[in-house]
This record gives C-alpha cells, structure tokens and sequence, in this order.
C-alpha cells in the first residue's frame, strides 16, 4: 500500500473532475479526497495498491471530457491522510 499526493493545474475547476476522479478512484479501490484549491487547481490525495495508483495517476493526466490538465505534480504522501472511501471537498 502507497499513498500519494496530486496538484492537477488547468482547466480543472468547474468541468465535474472531482466527480470524476472519485468514480475512478472508487472503481479501483482506493481510498483519499479530491478537493479545489483557491488557486484553481485541484488536489487528489489517494492510497492503496500501486499498481491502482499508477492507473489514477494515468487518468489525472488526462481527466474527464470537459477538462485540460497542463501539469501534473505527485508527491509522496502517508496512508493515514487518506480516511475512509473517496470523498470530495
């Protein structure tokens, strides 16, 4: 189990990423938040199984239809910060 931290920058905000990203989150199992940032980003934090991870992270590159990611950045994060399920902020 690995936990990381997402800053997801572009046309983010506004176009259901968050939504988005809890469904994808979910269907892999993973547990963590999605929430907007005052500077128009948005924050995933997720934890679970790497192989899990390594598939959000493909899919935040991207995002849903509507969205236009311009730069991904990971950080490691610890599994505690996670909670329970995938919510959104």
């Amino acid at each position: 189990m690995s936990a990381a931290r997402y800053y997801v920058d572009g046309k983010v905000q506004g176009v259901w990423f968050r939504a988005s990203t809890r469904e994808q989150a979910l269907a892999l199992g993973l547990r963590g938040y999605a929430r907007n940032l005052a500077d128009g980003r948005v924050e995933v934090l997720a934890a679970g199984d790497d192989a899990a991870l390594a598939t959000l992270e493909a899919w935040l590159r991207r995002g849903p239809a509507n969205a236009r990611v311009d730069r991904l950045e990971r950080e490691q994060a610890h599994e505690d910060e996670a909670g329970d399920g995938f919510v959104c902020g």
